[in-house]
């Protein structure tokens, strides 16, 4: 549909065992999976990234360019389409895997559903459903949708505007991460490369999201094998909607981890290599 995308690859001379495609959450960008990559390289796998539509360098969708917006969260199924077919062109190694963080395995788990060819799966701290109480859901629903009727979708969603999480937030107010030096790195990456960053979500996106989730829940997980990780402390997503569904994946597994924030691949040193550990071991098992 015309909208330029940014794809990344990391890909050795040992890549034997296959691709894993990474997903981006909301706000995530190429660059900050890289250690993520250099982890699965040591795993003999290549790993594809991807700037979602509105995200990094690919092309941005409102006037402000810190927006996070899409006009119909079935959109983002365009830049998965686009990245399967690069994908084919490059000749990425075989078996293909995902690895989908937070908005990034919503995306992931429709492109499945959808028929995404892909050997196992790992899902972080998935966007399933959004942590909102039932006054905040009854509330967002409604002028998320009033918003988009009047024209203004684009409009931030109340309480947030144009500035970067983690420029604004100090390290003890984070929900992302325990690891203070996790949390440098982001920043230092957010001060050193601006270009790459966006701010909070529009209107428009706050009911798209609504609405995929509600969708999503109706609809019965595929059969492939999952690995799916929580953090206790996990402030963004409703963790009961993540239960429900992993307790009915044929061949799903999920880890609640105690300790853990929203980013579980940034967590401390010890979580994090035991989460990676277990995702490699899914990805290479016979």
């Amino acid at each position: 549909d015309m909208v330029r995308l940014r794809v990344g690859l990391w890909k050795s001379n040992d890549t034997k065992n296959g691709t894993v495609f990474l997903f981006p959450g909301r706000t995530g960008y190429i660059e900050r999976y890289g250690r993520i990559a250099t982890w699965l390289s040591e795993c003999g796998l290549a790993s594809f990234a991807i700037d979602w539509r509105g995200h990094g360098l690919s092309d941005r969708l409102t006037e402000d360019r810190n927006t996070c917006h899409v006009g119909q969260f079935s959109d983002y199924q365009h830049d998965v389409v686009a990245m399967i077919n690069a994908a084919k062109e490059l000749d990425l190694p075989k078996p293909w895997y995902l690895i989908g963080n937070s908005m990034g395995a919503c995306i992931g788990l429709r492109a499945m559903l959808e028929g995404m060819d892909v050997a196992a799966c790992a899902f972080i701290a998935p966007m399933w459903a959004i942590n909102l109480s039932p006054v905040q859901q009854n509330g967002a629903w409604a002028l998320s949708w009033a918003a988009q009727a009047v024209g203004k979708g684009h409009v931030y969603a109340p309480g947030y505007d144009g500035q970067n999480y983690v420029l604004k937030t100090a390290f003890e107010d984070n929900t992302m991460t325990n690891d203070p030096e996790m949390y440098r790195y982001f920043s230092n990456q957010a001060q050193s490369q601006s270009d790459l960053l966006i701010g909070g979500p529009s209107m428009g996106w706050l009911f798209q999201s609504l609405k995929e989730c509600q969708r999503l829940s109706k609809m019965s997980s595929p059969d492939i094998p999952c690995f799916t990780f929580c953090g206790v402390q996990d402030e963004d997503i409703d963790i009961h909607a993540v239960e429900d569904r992993m307790a009915l994946w044929p061949n799903g597994k999920f880890e609640l981890i105690q300790n853990s924030k929203h980013d579980v691949m940034y967590e401390i040193a010890e979580i994090r290599q035991s989460a990676m550990t277990k995702i490699c071991g899914l990805f290479t098992a016979p």
